[in-house]
């Protein structure tokens, strides 16, 4: 009799472990969700309305950094500093730090002015979270 119980137990256990490599397995074969934070629409909007007046070519943001927020290329391109984002890392990104006043009060973004809201700041963050694609 104990040798029957035994032998239940241990297949219900390679069952389990069956069934936890399938789930393991499946997962890791499920495409990554698209992303749903969007440049063009949820990024580019709050530069137009907040940075790029100092953040274009001539302007004070661009003459002082080389950052230009007129378009994916530059934001991607970065300043004379070195890049702003890190795709897929937004509290490693430099922009991150500049927009959540993590840094120096000389330097925090927007210059002088007030501070994106965190609706603003969460819109960056989760496209640079996705990977900062330029969609």
């Amino acid at each position: 009799m104990r040798t029957g119980l035994w032998t239940v137990v241990v297949s219900v256990a390679f069952a389990a472990v069956g069934l936890m490599s399938y789930e393991v397995a499946s997962q890791a074969a499920k495409p990554s969700r698209a992303p749903t934070a969007s440049f063009k629409e949820d990024v580019f909007p709050i530069f137009k309305g907040r940075c790029i007046e100092c953040h274009t070519p001539g302007g004070k943001g661009f003459e002082a950094s080389g950052l230009d927020l007129t378009s994916y290329a530059g934001l991607m391109k970065g300043t004379k500093f070195g890049p702003m984002v890190i795709p897929g890392d937004a509290q490693a990104s430099n922009l991150m730090a500049l927009l959540d006043w993590r840094v120096n009060k000389k330097i925090r973004m927007p210059h002088g002015g007030k501070k994106l809201s965190t609706c603003d700041r969460d819109a960056i963050r989760h496209w640079i979270n996705e990977g900062a694609l330029d969609n």
